[in-house]
């Protein structure tokens, strides 16, 4: 591991190496990291800028979306001017004037089951930002086969939730997003946040964390999220954690799957 760091990477840092868990050999460890953000939107939007700003040396952005003046409420990586610019642009962007430090590589595409096979292997740690079932079934179904770990959140009107799924790790017996959902709900059974509305500020908390669990996966410390579901309740100030088991029923990482490859 290169524990080299330039006179500039010490002052940015600072702070991170002054961290008994973290330290220069941390820090080392953010950098030659490699993190996929499937979404620059609400959720994507502070992940994304507090992983370049902690130094994690490489950061993916697929998104193919392009910037609508009512994102703005809650993505805050992007700017009015660049309204009409495709989402994963906009962001890299602004994470790169944030840290220049770091390499952003842009996907301005779908993420659906050739992009997941072509992509989630580039990298790490995986992270879910987006806002619809079909990806966050793709994510959740790709991360187990190709054996990376998915850091999940999801938000809605005043309410978000967070989880972290290594399935794919062999005898550890976590469970996989399927465990905790089976199956998509019938479309038109969960509004949408374009449909519902979101208090802009509750996205930004539900990424933040996303990146604290990135960070914490990369840097091997503390507890992690794996194996818990993290329910957070903007209104009542109310936050709790519930486990999560593994089902053996389950037709992704049970005893006996049924999906096997990517649909």
């Amino acid at each position: 591991m290169n524990l080299d760091f330039t006179e500039e990477e010490i002052q940015r840092y600072s702070r991170h190496i002054l961290l008994q868990q973290v330290g220069a050999i941390g820090q080392a460890k953010l950098r030659a990291a490699r993190v996929l953000v499937v979404g620059a939107g609400g959720l994507g939007s502070p992940l994304a800028l507090y992983l370049a700003a902690a130094g994690v040396g490489t950061i993916g952005l697929i998104d193919h979306d392009r910037l609508e003046l009512s994102n703005l409420q809650r993505q805050i990586a992007h700017r009015t001017a660049n309204l009409g610019r495709n989402k994963a642009d906009s962001a890299a962007e602004a994470l790169l004037a944030l840290n220049p430090l770091v390499r952003v590589e842009v996907h301005a595409r779908r993420m659906d089951a050739e992009a997941a096979q072509e992509l989630i292997p580039r990298y790490d740690i995986i992270c879910d930002g987006t806002d619809n079932f079909p990806t966050r079934f793709l994510l959740g179904d790709a991360c187990h086969l190709l054996g990376r770990p998915l850091v999940s959140a999801a938000v809605l009107r005043f309410e978000g939730q967070l989880s972290v799924f290594r399935s794919h790790e062999p005898g550890a017996g976590h469970p996989c997003h399927r465990c905790l959902h089976p199956e998509p709900p019938p479309p038109g059974l969960v509004p949408s946040c374009a449909e519902a509305g979101v208090l802009g500020a509750v996205t930004g908390v539900m990424g933040t964390l996303q990146a604290t669990e990135v960070l914490k996966l990369i840097l091997g410390i503390g507890q992690t999220l794996t194996g818990r579901l993290l329910l957070w309740d903007a209104l009542d100030a109310r936050m709790r954690v519930i486990r999560l088991k593994r089902d053996p029923a389950c037709a992704l990482c049970g005893d006996r799957p049924t999906i096997t490859a990517l649909a």
